[in-house]
Parts: C-alpha cells; sequence; structure tokens
C-alpha cells in the first residue's frame, strides 16, 4: 500500500526528514508514534502528495501520491482542517460523497462520528472536537482503500476518544496514523512505527514492544 524509502525534506536550516523509510501492507493498522517535531506530519505530507521530499522515492497504491488516480483511493484527516464556517455539517458530508462513486451513506458517517446531533448546525458553531470528528467522518466518506489520519483524536474528550478508536479498530480497510500517545498507540495499532528526528528508529508490534518505542525515543 505504501513504501517509501529515504525520504529527506528541509525547511530552511530545519531537517524535519532525514532518511525516513515505511512500509505499509495491505490490511495493517500502522501507527507512527513519535514527540512532537519528530516528522511524522512531514512524512504524511509527502505520503498524501502535498509535497515532495528533497530526496528519496514514494509509492502509494502502485502509483506516485499526486496522481489523481491514487488520490481518489485514499481518505485523509490531515491535524489542521478548514470547512466554509457557514455550510452546515451534512451539507459538508454530503458535498465530499459527492466526489466518490462508493460514497458511505451519509447518515451512517454521522451516527459513526458522533455528529448526528449536529448535522444541521453550521460548521461555525461546532467545537473543536465536533470539527476533528467532522475531518475523520469526512476521511471515510468515500469507503477509501487507504485512511491516512494526523493525530486524529486530538482535541476530543474521552468519550468521543474511545468511540473513534472503535471505529477505527472496526474498520478492514488499511490505515496509516500519526500520534504521540503511547495509549492510543497501543489501542490501535497492529504495528508501531516510532519516528524520531526524521528517522525510523524502530518498528514492530504493539504491546511489549512500546517499551522498546519509550527507549528509542528517550534516548
Amino acid at each position: 500500500m505504501i513504501v517509501a524509502a529515504g525520504l529527506t525534506k528541509s525547511f530552511g536550516s530545519v531537517r524535519a526528514l532525514d532518511g525516513f523509510d515505511l512500509v505499509v501492507e495491505r490490511g495493517e493498522r500502522v501507527v507512527m508514534l513519535g514527540p512532537n517535531g519528530a516528522g511524522k506530519s512531514t512524512a504524511i505530507s509527502i505520503l498524501l502528495g502535498l509535497r515532495r521530499p528533497d530526496r528519496g522515492t514514494v509509492m502509494v497504491l502502485g502509483g506516485r501520491p499526486g496522481d489523481l488516480a491514487v488520490r481518489r483511493r485514499v481518505g485523509c484527516a490531515p491535524q489542521q482542517t478548514a470547512f466554509p464556517e457557514t455550510l452546515r455539517v451534512r451539507e459538508i458530508v454530503d458535498f465530499v460523497r459527492a466526489h466518490h462513486p462508493r460514497a458511505r451513506p451519509s447518515r451512517e458517517l454521522l451516527e459513526t462520528f458522533l455528529l448526528a446531533h449536529v448535522a444541521t448546525r453550521q460548521v461555525g458553531g461546532l467545537s473543536g472536537g465536533e470539527r476533528r470528528r467532522l475531518g475523520c467522518a469526512l476521511a471515510f466518506a468515500g469507503d477509501p482503500e487507504l485512511v491516512v489520519l494526523d493525530e486524529p483524536s486530538a482535541g476530543l474528550d474521552p468519550q468521543a476518544r474511545v468511540s473513534l478508536w472503535e471505529t477505527l479498530r472496526a474498520h478492514a480497510g488499511t490505515i496509516l496514523m500519526t500520534t504521540h500517545s503511547f495509549e492510543e498507540a497501543d489501542a490501535l495499532a497492529t504495528r508501531v512505527v516510532v519516528v524520531n528526528r526524521g528517522r525510523t528508529a524502530e518498528t514492530g508490534a504493539r504491546g511489549p514492544f512500546l517499551g522498546d518505542a519509550y527507549l528509542a525515543l528517550t534516548s
């Protein structure tokens, strides 16, 4: 699903990625775990075709990340998402669904992501957590083969966080997500990839591996 090798990316004098490698197989839930500034979001932006690496190679679903044919098969929820403030939640969901031939039902999305009670509310009136849940709902709207989520539970209350985790665990497709939470990685991942200082530091199954991950991030 994803093959990235030797990715480097600099912003001025700051090296965000420094030889980043990643492989994601079909059906995996891979969690990239690392502190803020580790390079996780930069890696995600390259995998989604939003940025180009300075060096290295990347293939997503057998093609280049920026290709339209690839983008149509990928759902994403970036860390920062801007919505038209005057549109209603259901309108935005239906707008995104209209771009996909195999879109999931609007009602299903709203209920799954705890948005049914705000379906007719303008986005400008949503809380930060509600906006985050809307972004996650849109990532799944087209029933994509690959879902990429950047810090999906940031800003969610405990009930919404647990509900999101249950939704992600129930998803039969492939998921790549980032987090800096060991608890979230342990709850969701079939495999954890530790990212630190722009590189892949460690990779392994969740559970006991997270102890090694902690050592990799603190050494």
